[in-house]
């Protein structure tokens, strides 16, 4: 484990109920880092990732997240160990019922934001950062398949995370709307914040070449090593 380590695994097991899913996997992933996690549906990618956010229990390994030691982590742990990190997912998962800024205006409440004008400040930031700075009156249904999901990145990005991890953000959209996408996730890595995708676009791929995690028969090769 180095010094600028987000990301540190040492030989975990990832278990889907008692299914063993991938076994032995040894990586680091540092700040700015921008990583592909690549490999069939149901290769163990989302497992991966929901150990990552304590979705599922370490059973078996090390591992230490932005900071909190998963083997050893309390279930009133894991809401501060959520607030380090950005989740994205395929399928948006915005608040239907209200707009754009009352969406981001709930997780700030959620986590603690009390300050009416540092609460906007932040929402208006973080829509500038996904190049949606006009769109906080909108609702949902309002908006592109592109559109929701970078407003779910500008989501992800309210508690200025040190990780992104996203679950096949590209899955919904076709090819200009994901490049689009992707540049946006290329921004926020170049601004310092580690970026783990999991995905199996390999259009995407080939257009942003990055270093590959590859999920694969039970197992994790890193093409790092």
């Amino acid at each position: 484990m180095t010094s600028d380590s987000i990301i540190h695994l040492d030989k975990v097991s990832v278990f889907q109920k008692h299914n063993l899913v991938l076994t032995n996997v040894t990586l680091d992933i540092g700040k700015g880092e921008f990583v592909y996690l690549l490999g069939k549906t149901g290769s163990g990618k989302s497992s991966l990732l929901k150990t990552l956010y304590a979705e599922l229990d370490l059973v078996e390994g090390n591992a230490v997240v932005s900071g909190f030691n998963l083997a050893a982590i309390k279930r009133k742990e894991i809401p501060f160990l959520r607030r380090k990190l950005g989740i994205i997912f395929q399928d948006f998962q915005l608040l239907t019922d209200r707009n754009v800024n009352d969406n981001l205006l709930f997780v700030l409440k959620a986590t603690g934001w009390t300050d009416k004008e540092a609460k906007q400040k932040r929402i208006l930031e973080v829509l500038e950062k996904v190049h949606l700075s006009n769109k906080g009156s909108k609702m949902p249904h309002e908006l592109s398949g592109g559109e929701q999901q970078r407003i779910s990145i500008a989501r992800a990005l309210l508690n200025d995370p040190e990780l992104i991890l996203a679950d096949e953000p590209t899955g919904n959209l076709d090819t200009d709307t994901s490049e689009e996408i992707m540049k946006v996730l290329l921004e926020i890595s170049q601004s310092g914040r580690a970026v783990l995708i999991a995905t199996h676009d390999m259009i995407m791929f080939n257009k942003f070449p990055s270093r590959t995690i590859k999920c694969e028969a039970g197992r994790v090769i890193d093409s790092k090593n």
